[in-house]
């Protein structure tokens, strides 16, 4: 398999955080941000970021910021049809795009090998993440031919939820363990961003 373009979601509204961008919050240090594109980007041809309102805010990236085509903030569903639309466009030898929140400090390196790997293993066209019992529909990979689908069903269908449009074609699990820390652990709340610094301690990556 080629490797993938990654689409780093940093577009939320972040509203159980009191607003701005969960992604500049520090742990042990470092930004979610950073933590993000270095596990993830050894793993992608290249790294965009999808993010509305002022995209300067993202400069010092270096990565080009892609706002959602769908109006009114349609969702993390929005999200990956920019990336796929991105990926058409510019990046054009890649077949499928690998999508991670903005907000999960600990991904694992090994994130796009074992989603690859369950979709061959599931002969599926689309794959996504799970850790002990949790499913995390938005940390997957998306094969760029089904962008025109994923449009057709975010602006004529009024869908939303993510996992009623993978069940449309079949979608692959790819698991990891949660203990000692949750690869998928994300920050939502000022609460989670206290315990990602205590799991900091913990994570080796």
């Amino acid at each position: 398999m080629k490797a993938p373009l990654g689409v780093v979601l940093a577009g939320g509204l972040a509203r159980r955080m009191g607003g701005g961008d969960k992604a500049r919050l520090r742990i042990a240090g470092r930004t979610i941000l950073e933590r993000v594109l270095a596990r993830i980007g050894p793993q992608c041809s290249a790294l965009i970021l999808n993010a509305n309102g002022d995209p300067g805010r993202f400069a010092d990236t270096g990565l080009a910021v892609v706002a959602d085509s769908v109006p009114d903030f349609a969702g993390p569903l929005a999200g990956i049809l920019a990336g796929l639309d991105w990926a058409a466009a510019h990046a054009t030898n890649a077949d499928d795009i690998v999508s991670v929140p903005g907000d999960c400090p600990f991904l694992p390196d090994d994130l796009v090998a074992r989603l690859s790997a369950a979709r061959e293993r599931e002969k599926k066209p689309l794959a996504c993440a799970r850790s002990g019992e949790q499913r995390h529909p938005v940390i997957g990979l998306w094969s760029v031919a089904l962008r025109d689908d994923l449009r057709a069903a975010l602006c004529h269908d009024g869908m939303r939820k993510i996992e009623a449009w993978t069940a449309r074609h079949g979608v692959a699990i790819a698991q990891w363990a949660a203990t000692p820390v949750d690869p998928f652990f994300n920050v939502n709340t000022p609460d989670d961003a206290a315990q990602a610094e205590r799991l900091a301690a913990l994570y080796k990556g």
